[in-house]
């Protein structure tokens, strides 16, 4: 079952162990590489005007352990949707080609183009360097 899910998440930027101050760049990349690191994630991008909620698309993905690692790396994060992503069914109608045949001479059948056949020369002549014999 493929998911789409979008999660909220601070990143403002925030201090980390060592008391500096991370800037909003590598708070989203951050996030971005815990989101792809979860089981079942096949892609991850930034939505948004703020870039602050990630959407998640995968197959069987657990977004409460998702948005748990979010919080603890992150910061606040908050499960905005998750939807089923369905494929849209579209029914191909099978092409049909007019062909146009040209006025005159033919009476309405195709012409076929003729092209010259070249003789095939023996491999044992001395004027053709093969060394196969």
């Amino acid at each position: 079952m493929k998911q789409k899910v979008l999660i909220n998440v601070s990143m403002d930027g925030h201090s980390c162990l060592c008391c500096c101050m991370l800037d909003g760049r590598k708070v989203r990349t951050k996030a971005l590489k815990i989101a792809v690191g979860v089981s079942g994630v096949e892609s991850a991008s930034l939505k948004g005007e703020d870039s602050d909620q990630i959407e998640v698309k995968g197959n069987m993905i657990d977004t409460v352990k998702l948005t748990t690692l979010l919080r603890k790396k992150v910061g606040p994060a908050h499960i905005i949707s998750v939807e089923e992503e369905k494929k849209e069914e579209t029914k191909e109608e099978p092409k049909v080609e007019c062909i146009a045949w040209p006025y005159g001479g033919g009476g309405g059948v195709p012409s076929y183009c003729s092209y010259p056949i070249y003789e095939v020369r023996d491999c044992h002549e001395s004027s053709n360097p093969c060394s196969v014999m």
